[in-house]
């Protein structure tokens, strides 16, 4: 379902269930973040639900993603404040992480794939979301970095949220990897 035009990176609150057929295959990336065969095929099994929170407080602007798997499996929380502070977690399916968050106007990102493809009001007056995380190699022996844009896309005639993402591992030596990921808008939280 396409998002309503009031939904916007000013204000993404609401419910988004992820569109596979339109969806890059994530595969190779949960790979090379360290998951096992069996984890990424059971992932691939099901469908994410996204609830996503997103609200100011004394703290700054914050983004409260809580993830659901079909059947209600509870997946990872992605908790943002949008201040490029960095903060550690610890994430049931990544392990050890450092992450750090920012609203960007579209030219303030460096690279092309991760600031092309967005709707006018994303480029114009909303700013993209931009968020990089990566492994906390001490804790896992894991070396990756994943730098993501959120926003919004016309696809097939629809707007859709979308994330593009460019994955880097010290486990790939020929660059990084692309991809796009598509979310039907379902309503309200």
């Amino acid at each position: 379902m396409a998002a309503p035009p009031e939904v916007t990176n000013k204000n993404l609150t609401g419910k988004y269930i992820m569109n596979k057929s339109l969806s890059d295959d994530s595969d190779d990336i949960l790979k090379l973040q360290g998951l096992s065969w069996f984890k990424r095929r059971a992932i691939s099994m099901f469908t994410l639900t996204l609830s996503v929170k997103h609200y100011t407080d004394e703290a700054g602007e914050h983004i409260d993603v809580e993830q659901t798997l079909s059947g209600g499996i509870k997946g990872s929380n992605e908790d943002r404040i949008l201040d490029w502070e960095e903060r550690g977690d610890i994430d049931d399916v990544f392990g050890a992480v450092i992450g750090k968050s920012k609203k960007v106007k579209v030219e303030e990102v460096e690279d092309e794939f991760l600031k092309s493809g967005w709707t006018e009001d994303a480029a114009a007056e909303d700013g993209l979301v931009l968020a990089v995380d990566w492994s906390d190699t001490s804790k896992t022996g894991m070396e990756w970095k994943a730098e993501m844009t959120w926003g919004f896309e016309i696809l097939n005639g629809e707007r859709r949220h979308a994330r593009h993402l460019k994955f880097t591992s010290s486990n790939k030596k020929d660059g990084p990897i692309f991809k796009r990921f598509y979310y039907d808008y379902i309503g309200p939280l």
